[in-house]
């Protein structure tokens, strides 16, 4: 993949999970891809992942996604963002993050997410 291709991967990813669109996040998704986080050491299927965004969607229906940081590797990209949200409760919250995406074939085939698990502890009071 050319860099250009990465980068417009990247942003297709990034505009389909802040809309919560599963389709246009599936469609960024190679069938097997395997999608871990470093709080609880999972490593998820796609069909997983979709599970979380519907949730992410529905739980947090005013969020966006401010990019820090977006870098080009040879077998994909980094991005370092911060999650900002309305929590049900009208509180203010947000979330650094990192994320390093393995891409092949122009899909990511692997995305390592990384946060600090206290600000994702504040989610888990609000249930699933």
């Amino acid at each position: 993949m050319t860099e250009q291709e990465i980068m417009d991967l990247a942003d297709r990813f990034l505009t389909g999970v802040q809309a919560g669109d599963q389709e246009a996040v599936r469609a960024c998704y190679a069938a097997d891809a395997k999608i871990w986080h470093n709080f609880d050491d999972v490593e998820q299927t796609v069909d997983q992942n979709m599970r979380s965004l519907r949730w992410f969607a529905r739980t947090l229906p005013d969020r966006r996604y401010r990019v820090l940081r977006r870098e080009a590797l040879k077998d994909g990209f980094l991005q370092q963002h911060v999650l900002e949200a309305t929590l049900p409760d009208g509180t203010a919250w947000a979330m650094p993050a990192c994320v390093v995406v393995t891409a092949k074939d122009g899909l990511i085939v692997r995305l390592d997410e990384y946060l600090d698990s206290a600000h994702a502890a504040v989610l888990q009071t609000i249930g699933r």
